[in-house]
């Protein structure tokens, strides 16, 4: 089993509130290559959230660890006036709902869990093979997650908006990825879901991760000497 850590979010299309955000898309993709998959997050307690988890349940994502919080509302991704009917996350820059004037990136937009939430959601969830945590996470939020992954001897898949948190120690099998500014067509989430479902079957990283690039006709670069 592979256990995605982030929040899903909303995204308004035309009035229709769709799932969307960086976990969301990576536990979807991870599901679609056969895992069986687990997502830990927040969202509010509100008609938003609802639409998002009945689309997580529709893709085969489960989401028994994710939290209803109803002093936040679920965060909404509001498109732009023309934008294409499509569920997949296709703008650069995106206006949060009740803020027209602020842009963030999909990485962010979603609300950020503490050391608490992750470690609560990992009580429920003892038996998986991979790990895969995704930004926004504080670094308390990596330790919880490091930790859990030694004690359920999973492979961490450390998504992060940057660089890696210099005060965590890291397993050496982690591997880090560096999430992009923006995510045309939820092409890097359905690699790393891709990376996780490969991992969660046995196949080695190195394999796992040509594979889950090469879907897309993408391929790995190798340095020049």
């Amino acid at each position: 089993m592979i256990v995605v850590i982030g929040s899903p979010v909303g995204r308004s299309i035309q009035g229709r509130i769709t799932l969307a955000g960086l976990a969301s898309a990576t536990a979807r993709a991870a599901s679609a290559a056969g895992a069986q998959v687990q997502l830990v997050g927040r969202v509010g307690d509100d008609p938003p959230a609802d639409a998002v988890l009945l689309e997580l349940a529709a893709a085969g994502v489960g989401h028994v660890a994710v939290l209803r919080d109803p002093a936040r509302p679920t965060p909404i991704i509001v498109e732009p006036e023309g934008a294409p009917d499509t569920a997949e996350d296709t703008t650069d820059d995106i206006a949060l709902e009740g803020d027209a004037e602020a842009t963030t990136s999909l990485a962010s937009a979603a609300i950020e869990l503490d050391a608490e939430d992750v470690e609560l959601g990992l009580r429920y969830l003892t038996d998986f093979a991979v790990l895969v945590l995704v930004p926004p996470a504080e670094d308390g939020v990596v330790r919880i997650a490091v930790d859990g992954a030694r004690w359920a001897s999973a492979r961490l898949i450390l998504v992060v908006d940057g660089q890696a948190p210099a005060g965590v120690d890291l397993p050496p099998d982690a591997i880090v990825l560096s999430a992009p500014a923006a995510d045309p067509d939820a092409a890097f989430a359905s690699v790393v879901g891709r990376l996780a479902a490969a991992l969660d079957s046995g196949v080695d990283p190195a394999t796992a991760f040509e594979g889950a690039v090469g879907v897309d006709g993408w391929a790995v670069a190798t340095p020049e000497t």
